[in-house]
């Protein structure tokens, strides 16, 4: 907000310094935490330190020097047009700004910037968030939304703290548990098909669960069931191998289904407003993935133990020469040729770093593969890649619900249609009874924003690595920590300019101060709009949206008890009611800026 007068203030401090002969380096500025009023502040210690270095003895320790040299500072500054104060209290020098001022810049700049408030300068790197990628002939559980909430409140924030972004999926298109559904349905199912895009891959997941009871070995069983469950294995594991080779009948069934899975996927997608720039699939590497340990062999990073009937393995921590073990080692290939998940990973970030240019990854994949992740890294950076030391794994834990946890396998899952679904009926329920003047159509779009911004602020407002127990009553809550509580700010927020009779456009043009004595929850939330663009910079830096969903709570949470605290239309004093104005406008386009980090819409009305 005070770039010039920052400048400003080096300039002259350089020439003092220069003037005295005292060694001087670009000083490092930082916040001075809010208590009230706002301020920068710099030290003076390495300043010292150097001076100290260089030969020059003024008879005293370094801390006591950076004192003095802070205490010339600050009288050579003077009084400076916008800084309220100058301090030097220990070494350190700390500018405090005019009050009204601070308070009259951060809203002219948000008003001014509108969405662009907050964007990061450009970066010349290129970052890839891979997610939203569940496994192909299944369906969209609400374990899955979280993955793909992560992935794309990242990407937001990463693209729009300055970074050229690319979104990419990797489904999991085949595999024995893909093999498993298409036996099932080959077996029993054949030339069935229900209508309707989530019907048909919730249909998958029913064979899925039931093919799965038929494998499995039960307790006790007879030899007739015993005899009766190996021979179905044997057809599957046949149906792979044909698979494998390419055989026609089982490619086609298998593009034919896969195409069911895909069609729900993407529509979820829409559901979620995320736009996907490249689809890879697992069935993709398989072929290169075996060159590529060919090429790990002769490199001489990988053992080929396959002439004495093993497989292809890769002791990590001896190639990098630890003593300790850390990363352990893994199969990169097994004995019959067949790759594995780490060596389909290798192949996947080979394309990604030699088409895509990308120089940072990230792996929103959850916290049960860490191990095989930082294996994979390793062995890209042994392989050669720089951009190895810049790939990511944003983990995550497990989604469950009141009743318990999900299991694929035992048809027990929690689908995300069906969530949303209960979600929006909830909402609509409320919305008839408080907004019998809209239409049914206008109704059920907000209850679909609600809902969607209960699921996704549900998801993202808890720590990635811990587990979430979802409650439908608490995310649907409009008071506390939950989406509809933010979308609610930013409902009072439109309801107070659009009462106000102002053209938004002339709003923003208009000229106000803020030279009266603020309410304590005015210069509360003046401080969390001025925090916005470090905030964005901090959650996409730490790679963490639950920085952003915390700031977005926090935000709203201030301008509630602003609206409650500070009259806005009712204020008789026009130059108040005219500045009020302007921060409830620029309040408005924070929190939707923030509700749009977080994918979450921001509602006009509720």
């Amino acid at each position: 907000m005070f770039t010039k007068e920052q400048q400003n203030v080096e300039a002259r401090i350089l020439k003092f310094c220069e003037s005295r002969g005292i060694p001087f380096n670009s000083l490092k500025w930082s916040v001075i935490p809010f208590t009230g009023e706002w301020g920068i502040s710099t030290s003076f210690f390495q300043t010292a330190a150097d001076e100290a270095k260089s030969g020059k003895e003024h008879g005293m320790p370094v801390p006591q020097r950076a004192q003095e040299i802070a205490d010339q500072v600050r009288d050579h500054l003077g009084k400076l047009d916008g800084i309220r104060k100058i301090e030097a209290v220990k070494g350190y020098l700390n500018l405090y700004f005019d009050s009204s001022e601070f308070a009259r810049r951060v809203v002219d700049e948000i008003l001014t910037a509108g969405t662009e408030f907050g964007r990061g300068r450009s970066r010349s790197e290129r970052v890839m968030v891979e997610y939203a990628q569940p496994n192909t002939h299944h369906s969209f559980h609400i374990g899955h939304a979280r993955n793909a909430l992560l992935g794309e409140s990242l990407s937001r924030l990463v693209e729009f703290a300055g970074f050229e972004t690319i979104r990419a999926t990797y489904p999991g298109d085949i595999g024995l548990g893909v093999i498993t559904i298409l036996w099932a349905y080959d077996k029993f199912y054949k030339d069935q098909e229900p209508q309707g895009i989530h019907e048909r891959g919730q249909w998958l997941l029913k064979i899925y669960a039931e093919a799965t009871a038929l494998l499995e070995p039960l307790e006790g069983e007879a030899p007739s069931q015993k005899a009766r469950r190996e021979a179905f294995d044997a057809e599957r594991r046949e149906l792979y191998r044909k698979w494998d080779a390419g055989d026609p009948y089982v490619r086609d069934l298998w593009l034919k289904t896969r195409e069911w899975s895909l069609a729900e996927l993407q529509d979820i997608l829409r559901i979620l407003d995320i736009r996907m720039d490249v689809w890879f699939f697992e069935s993709e590497v398989d072929e290169p993935s075996k060159a590529i340990v060919e090429e790990l062999i002769a490199k001489g990073i990988a053992d080929d133990e396959r002439p004495k009937g093993g497989a292809v393995i890769i002791d990590i921590d001896e190639k990098l020469g630890l003593e300790k073990e850390k990363y352990r080692s893994n199969i990169l290939l097994r004995s019959d040729g067949t790759t594995l998940y780490l060596t389909k990973d290798l192949a996947l970030a080979k394309v990604k770093f030699e088409k895509y240019h990308v120089d940072r990854s990230i792996y929103v994949v959850d916290y049960r593969q860490n191990l095989h992740l930082q294996q994979a890294f390793k062995i890209l950076e042994l392989w050669g890649f720089e951009q190895a030391r810049k790939c990511h794994h944003l983990s995550y834990g497990f989604v469950t619900l009141p009743e318990g946890t999900m299991s694929a396998r035992k048809g027990r899952v929690v689908l995300f249609m069906d969530v949303l679904g209960e979600a929006v009926r909830r909402v609509l329920a409320v919305e008839s009874a408080k907004s019998p003047e809209l239409s049914e159509e206008e109704r059920r779009r907000i209850a679909e924003q609600i809902g969607l911004g209960a699921l996704a602020y549900s998801m993202l407002s808890v720590d990635n690595n811990r587990d979430i127990v979802f409650d439908m009553d608490e995310a649907l809550s409009f008071e506390g920590h939950t989406g509809p509580y933010i979308q609610n700010a930013h409902v009072r927020a439109n309801s107070i300019l659009r009462k106000s009779a102002l053209d938004p456009k002339k709003l923003v043009k208009m000229s106000a101060s803020f030279n009266y004595e603020m309410e304590q929850h005015e210069v509360q939330l003046i401080n969390l709009l001025s925090r916005f663009p470090s905030t964005v910079e901090q959650a996409a830096g730490e790679y963490r949206p639950l920085v952003m969903a915390t700031y977005a709570y926090q935000l709203a949470d201030a301008f509630h008890s602003f609206y409650h605290a500070a009259p806005v239309l009712q204020n008789t004093d026009q130059n108040i009611r005219l500045s009020r104005l302007r921060l409830v406008a620029a309040a408005k386009q924070v929190i939707a800026s923030a509700l749009r980090l977080l994918d979450i819409q921001a509602p006009e009305v509720m």
